[in-house]
């Protein structure tokens, strides 16, 4: 049974965060998708993915190609995940069912803490899923460090 992680992004913006989380990912040996609400941002975030940051390369495709099923990481805007992602992460407020989390080995919830609307749909995320029964924590950025604030 799998659990959700809030990050609540207040200090890095959200490529960068997601980029680590993906690496930290990569090594637990776990195949995710990145869901979002909209293509546009699906390709801006594939731009920004293989920009990279130094010599971090994270191999990734964007969903509706030949070869999703063999993406390690595959940007997607359904939850059809083709490439038998264990790990999810979801951005801009996506949102993710009770049973994704069960269902996933880690799901990983991005939110723009300097966005009030943001904000509130995590918050209604995080009762969604701990109502439904699924284990949640909770991290914010404090001073550069990832601190876990809640749990549950």
């Amino acid at each position: 049974m799998g659990a959700a992680f809030f990050y609540h992004l207040t200090e890095s913006p959200l490529e960068h965060t997601l980029a680590m989380l993906l690496g930290k990912a990569d090594q637990a040996g776990w195949r995710c998708a990145v869901l979002g609400c909209s293509a546009e941002r699906m390709i801006w975030l594939d731009q920004r993915l293989w920009l990279g940051a130094g010599d971090a390369f994270l191999a990734h495709g964007l969903a509706g190609g030949t070869y999703d099923a063999d993406q390690p990481i595959l940007l997607t805007t359904n939850d059809d995940f083709q490439n038998g992602a264990s790990c999810l992460m979801s951005v801009d407020g996506a949102d993710v069912e009770p049973e994704v989390v069960t269902a996933m080995e880690r799901v990983c919830i991005l939110f723009d803490g300097n966005d009030t609307d943001a904000v509130d749909k995590a918050r209604a995320q995080w009762k969604t899923l701990t109502d439904a029964g699924c284990s949640a924590q909770y991290w914010a950025q404090d001073n550069g460090s990832w601190t876990k604030k809640a749990e549950r």
